[in-house]
């Protein structure tokens, strides 16, 4: 059973791997046509269709069914309203094939339906939310007067579906997978048809998650409203923490702080100083001396505070007091209820007493050392058995995990998607802190974390694709979060 969303996330990963949605709504049309004509043999149809896809899927149907009997195409408004490019073509194409056509009118619905043996019903599809608004309301009260002389047919869903107004058909074909709401009592008899979605559509992380799922500005916003990171990183290494944030501030929020060492902070104000590489939203605090410790903890909670989403672990380098001080911080940050990224050194930190994650809105971006690190169990060379063991550790702690690795392997413990956008030369160094930064921001932004993970690893891999194409083998992770923009102009 999949959701509005998710039907929007396939149709434009669908396109990205290959299959586009024109062949879809063939596919769809064709395949309802065969269901229908083989199940009722009818020798008359009449087909409503709205002004959307589902209408397209409608007009379809209307074809494929008109090599077998009369069919009669009943559009709920002026044609010249239909909403997309494939709906209006495939509207074309039944005009030139001589199928009757009528604009709904109320006191004309009698006549239409009144010699048919079925009535189809593809006036609304997914997405619509709310009550139906005029002229679907009154079609689909009058489509329904006839359920106890008429077959009724849905495709893809019953239109109204969710609403206290809706078509009760006694039979609805839906497409690729059974939607969210349906059941035998609101929809009839259902009947799945595959419409040829690629498997790597389904399987792969793509532009439709980041479409759909990435939460825009409103234009009544406020500075500090579109997401606030904090970075805790850095100490004997300087770059990782700010590569991270600035990655973070690439994928949108309006604010990213970074709580690190005293010595990182003079060096980046330095280079501000010098040259204004950093933006002035990139905040940086120097919140202890050489490494991370406790007595910096008070300073750092009232940071959290300020912040949606923390992000620990870049640069932070390897010692007991760093860890044992790693787990103190994500303690409070899973007490305050804050979404958390663990990536790099936290990684080893949190793997001591991941109690300290569990059941949480953590994401954790390990490779698969760290995930040895985490679980204390080997990861096996074969992506299949990989993808198990990272779904079956991502349940038993309640998290998501974020595999990086040849394909990357997301998981919640319920859905698992795999990231092949990426190169080669993306095993320079910080390719992994820019990783974690846009994750983080995505987290900050609302988005959920199984989401900000999958949206991330894409995000990463596109952004270093395109600095591949201009930098080849001499890019800079730099050269990736640079890119980040032209990834959210292309896709968004």
């Amino acid at each position: 059973m999949i959701t509005a969303k998710e039907v929007k996330i396939l149709d434009i990963n669908s396109e990205f791997f290959g299959v586009k949605d024109e062949i879809l709504m063939e596919n769809a049309g064709k395949g309802a046509a065969e269901i229908i004509a083989g199940r009722f043999k009818p020798k008359e149809i009449t087909v409503f269709c709205g002004l959307g896809n589902n209408g397209g899927d409608g007009f379809v149907a209307a074809r494929y069914l008109s090599r077998r009997c009369k069919v009669k195409v009943v559009i709920i408004d002026d044609p010249s309203k239909i909403k997309t490019y494939i709906a209006r073509k495939n509207f074309e194409r039944i005009k030139r094939k001589g199928i009757e056509t009528h604009v709904y009118e109320e006191k004309e619905i009698e006549s239409l339906i009144k010699g048919s043996d079925v009535i189809v019903d593809a006036l609304l599809g997914i997405g619509i939310t709310g009550e139906p608004r005029e002229p679907y309301k009154s079609c689909i009260m009058e489509i329904n007067r006839w359920k106890e002389r008429k077959k009724i047919v849905s495709l893809d869903i019953p239109t109204g579906l969710g609403s206290k107004i809706s078509i009760k058909p006694d039979l609805t074909i839906t497409f690729h997978d059974i939607k969210e709401g349906m059941n035998k009592e609101n929809s009839g008899e259902i009947v799945i048809v595959d419409i040829g979605i690629p498997g790597d559509a389904v399987r792969y992380v793509g532009p439709g998650e980041l479409k759909v799922l990435y939460p825009r500005n409103k234009p009544s916003s406020h500075k500090g409203e579109n997401g606030v990171v904090l970075v805790i990183g850095g100490g004997k290494y300087i770059g990782a923490p700010a590569i991270s944030g600035l990655a973070a501030l690439r994928t949108g929020i309006d604010l990213c702080y970074i709580a690190t060492s005293k010595k990182v902070k003079e060096v980046l104000s330095e280079i501000i100083e010098k040259k204004p590489l950093l933006p002035l939203n990139l905040i940086v605090f120097g919140v202890f001396d050489e490494t991370l410790d406790r007595k910096s903890i008070p300073e750092i909670e009232r940071v959290i505070e300020r912040a949606d989403a923390v992000l620990v672990g870049p640069g932070l380098g390897r010692g007991e007091e760093i860890e044992n001080t790693v787990l103190e911080l994500v303690k409070i940050c899973k007490t305050e209820g804050k979404s958390l990224v663990v990536d790099a050194d936290a990684i080893r930190a949190v793997g001591k007493n991941v109690d300290m994650i569990k059941n949480s809105r953590a994401v954790v971006t390990p490779h698969a050392g760290e995930f040895f690190n985490l679980t204390g169990e080997k990861l096996p060379k074969d992506l299949e058995e990989r993808e198990i063991r990272v779904k079956e550790w991502a349940k038993k702690l309640g998290i998501t995990i974020l595999l990086k690795g040849e394909e990357d392997i997301i998981s919640d413990g319920e859905r698992v998607k795999r990231n092949k956008i990426h190169n080669p030369a993306m095993t320079v160094g910080g390719t992994g802190d820019v990783l974690a930064g846009i994750v983080s921001a995505l987290l900050a932004k609302g988005v959920e974390p199984f989401y900000a993970a999958c949206i991330g690893a894409f995000i990463n891999g596109y952004a270093g694709n395109l600095a591949f194409e201009e930098f080849s083998y001499g890019m800079l992770a730099t050269d990736i979060i640079d890119m980040i923009p032209e990834v959210l102009k292309k896709h968004l």
